[in-house]
């Protein structure tokens, strides 16, 4: 009887011994996985802050602050996964059944769920390359207009009659980013055939240069008046291709301003700026002629 009893009490011991070692391994495992993703979400941030501290617009920085975020949050996840299969493994749990069984419904869930997740990785690729900053004006296949917010799940925009747009960005193919670094404000001018282009040519660069001395537009435009030259031949007009080198969303105002200026111009100088001609013919007679209105009559009708 004594012997029995000793011998459950060892046997108690004993496995009070092991399961107290497992505890213990298993508090350090969940220690060390917590410190270990203090530390890094920690160098994470440090390293975030020495880089938004070299940069020269708060733009970057929020890019920054979001790519911080997105690793943050990939550290954890990464070392709770590990730390929880080797907290798992201490309880004497299996493993590798739960690994497939995580396989296939990751699997599914891929399937299902493959539109956001391709949404998340090409929004990290656009964050990560600094292809679209807010305020940046833009053009995303169909949709145009100012980037308002941005972030892994979608891009915010905002056109110009004031609709809101989100774009997925799962569904962005290319970025037309229409204000980085600088723009263009491109004008295609029309002048009537019978018109010198030379002498029109001198009335389009002297305009550029008063427009380019005044205080409003000096800052705006980096550049002088760049003409390209005679463009095409179109129905009733000579295009002439010009434009403007600007500072990044001014070369919309740019270039309304320079026709409005360009426009009184020619009406001093007598340019003549076309339109298209018409002819009306009224129908055929009995003979197949068919002659042409006068103006006169045209104007008295």
């Amino acid at each position: 009887m004594n012997q029995n009893f000793i011998d459950i009490a060892a046997r108690w011991w004993e496995s009070m011994g092991g399961a107290a070692a497992s505890l213990t391994r298993i508090t350090f495992i969940v220690l060390g996985a917590w410190l270990l993703v203090t530390v890094l979400q920690r160098t994470v941030r440090t390293l975030r802050d020495r880089i938004a501290s070299r940069l020269d617009d708060a733009e970057s920085a929020k890019r920054a602050e979001t790519l911080s975020r997105v690793f943050r949050y990939l550290v954890a996840v990464v070392i709770s996964l590990i730390a929880g299969m080797l907290v798992l493994a201490e309880l004497g749990v299996s493993v590798a059944p739960i690994l497939g069984a995580a396989g296939v419904v990751g699997l599914a869930v891929g399937f299902g769920a493959q539109s956001l997740v391709k949404d998340f990785f090409t929004g990290f690729f656009i964050l990560l390359e600094n292809q679209i900053r807010q305020g940046d004006v833009v053009q995303l296949g169909d949709h145009s207009g100012v980037v308002e917010g941005i972030n892994l799940r979608f891009v915010q925009l905002r056109d110009y009659d004031g609709n809101v747009h989100y774009v997925p960005n799962g569904h962005i193919t290319t970025v037309i980013n229409m204000t980085r670094g600088f723009s263009h404000a491109v004008m295609d001018i029309g002048v009537a055939y019978r018109e010198n282009v030379d002498d029109v040519m001198a009335v389009m660069r002297e305009v550029a240069s008063q427009m380019r001395d005044h205080p409003d537009f000096q800052p705006r435009i980096t550049n002088d008046l760049e003409i390209a030259g005679v463009n095409s031949w179109g129905d009733s007009a000579v295009v002439i291709r010009c434009r403007f080198r600007t500072l990044p969303m001014e070369q919309w105002g740019v270039r309304r301003e320079y026709l409005r200026r360009l426009k009184a111009a020619f009406d001093t100088k007598g340019i003549e700026i076309p339109y298209p001609h018409l002819t009306v013919y009224a129908g055929q007679d009995k003979a197949g002629k068919a002659p042409a209105f006068p103006l006169q009559q045209m104007a008295q009708a």
